[in-house]
């Protein structure tokens, strides 16, 4: 299978809040009201990832993919390498998201203490969905503007530049600096791996939610990322430390200065559907307007 790159056609004019506005995705969170929660919120527009949670593992994420996706929306199941046991049960669930006309998958490395079976990282994920040959269109992989807690920064950037010849974006983990994250995707860029990016932020997080969250066991990448960061934890929890407004409009203002390869904002929500989808829609307005207003004046 050839996967559709981003980048096969010119690339676009730097991207402005306007177009990173237009080009939003969310993260939800499998859990039991996830489902009616996306129905009764989220438009079928909003592209979705699904993660997958160390408690249920990746059948609950197929499940909820494939029920999503039968409701009209395009959704990305995770694929966390460390909970595959082998390359068959890699090609079952390759067959099953097939068969349900799944297209695109992230594929990350996973939490889980302990392999499931071989699969250490997501290169090594990637490799044997090339060796099977994947149907996918769209394969994401992760980005860390801010480096990772357990993985030396020499190892995350030749684990990207691996991973990038199999993959089609980046969608990265949380940053609160605007300019901290554009300049690691000009740097990303720099380095030949031209893969659009996705810059992961997080939506308007209720506290008390996130508290809950935060403090399960194998609730899945985002929230187990907010775990072991604790001083991004308390930017939720601290009055005023956080505002998902105020951090997108200074991406728009940063992200024109890289090499364009920034093209779009993932949404941590933390399952906060409806909080989210009207933080989006009040976005949205803003930008329309502003548009309008540069409209007339020309």
């Amino acid at each position: 299978m050839t996967i559709q790159r981003e980048d096969a056609v010119p690339r676009r004019r730097r991207s402005d809040l306007v177009d990173l506005v237009h080009s939003i995705s969310y993260e939800v969170m499998p859990f039991r009201k996830t489902e009616r929660d996306v129905l009764d919120y989220v438009p079928t527009e909003v592209p979705l990832t699904v993660t997958v949670t160390e408690a249920k593992g990746i059948d609950t994420t197929l499940d909820l993919t494939e029920r999503l996706a039968r409701h009209g929306y395009s959704v990305s199941p995770h694929l966390p390498a460390r909970q595959f046991v082998d390359a068959q049960h890699v090609a079952d669930v390759v067959a099953r998201l097939k068969e349900s006309q799944i297209r695109s998958v992230f594929v990350v490395g996973g939490d889980a203490p302990k392999p499931a079976g071989s699969f250490q990282d997501a290169h090594s994920l990637l490799r044997t969905l090339e060796e099977i040959h994947h149907p996918f269109d769209q394969v994401g992989i992760g980005g860390y503007p801010e480096g990772h807690a357990a993985i030396p920064q020499g190892a995350l950037e030749l684990a990207l530049k691996q991973k990038a010849p199999m993959a089609t974006r980046i969608l990265t983990q949380i940053c609160f600096d605007a300019t901290t994250t554009a300049n690691w995707a000009a740097g990303v860029a720099e380095t030949g791996v031209d893969l659009p990016v996705y810059v992961g932020m997080p939506g308007p997080v209720n506290r008390q939610k996130l508290m809950r969250i935060s403090a399960g066991i194998g609730l899945g990448q985002s929230a187990r990322f907010l775990q072991k960061q604790q001083s991004l934890l308390w930017r939720f929890l601290l009055p005023g430390g956080y505002n998902p407004t105020k951090l997108a409009k200074q991406l728009g203002a940063v992200v024109p200065k890289t090499e364009g390869n920034v093209r779009g904002l993932h949404i941590f929500t933390f399952n906060e559907l409806r909080q989210t989808e009207l933080w989006r829609q009040r976005l949205l307005s803003a930008v329309s307007a502003k548009t309008a207003e540069r409209e007339d004046r020309s």
